[in-house]
């Protein structure tokens, strides 16, 4: 097992620079998903995913699949606030082709600690099985732009 240790400042890639590549790196994961975020692409977003990928949101019902995941990205997306990622921990397992990513994440005044997996896919290049980005957070109405 592998165990990436907190990176020391956030990441906060430019605005309006495009999305980056699919990350080749586990611990490259969080700083595409905020790259991709903050070109206000959707569909760049959705490329980070599997396509049979969860998502887990505050409410903590999770959610399957593309167009399930983008309707849950796109209230975040339409605020038009850039993300910015701090990793706190990528701990690989398996034959190296899985991973466990803890992420600080903030967007405008909503903060909150993800608990993701990520997989290595047969490409080389790693995409989110499991996208919790409210993590083990108990559920509080605040941690969602609508406050629903």
């Amino acid at each position: 097992m592998s165990d990436t240790s907190e990176s020391s400042t956030p990441i906060l890639p430019p605005r309006g620079q495009g999305p980056a590549a699919l990350p080749s790196r586990p611990e490259d994961v969080p700083a595409a998903f905020a790259a991709r975020f903050n070109s206000g692409d959707p569909e760049a977003v959705a490329a980070l995913y599997e396509p049979r990928a969860a998502f887990v949101p505050a409410s903590g019902a999770p959610v399957r699949g593309a167009a399930a995941i983008a309707a849950q990205n796109a209230p975040f997306l339409a605020l038009g606030l850039p993300i910015a990622v701090r990793t706190r921990h990528v701990h690989v397992a398996g034959d190296g082709d899985i991973a466990l990513l803890v992420v600080d994440w903030e967007i405008g005044d909503v903060r909150a600690t993800a608990t993701d997996v990520a997989r290595r896919g047969a490409d080389g290049y790693w995409r989110y099985v499991i996208d919790s980005p409210f993590g083990a957070a108990p559920r509080n109405d605040r941690l969602t732009p609508s406050g629903t």
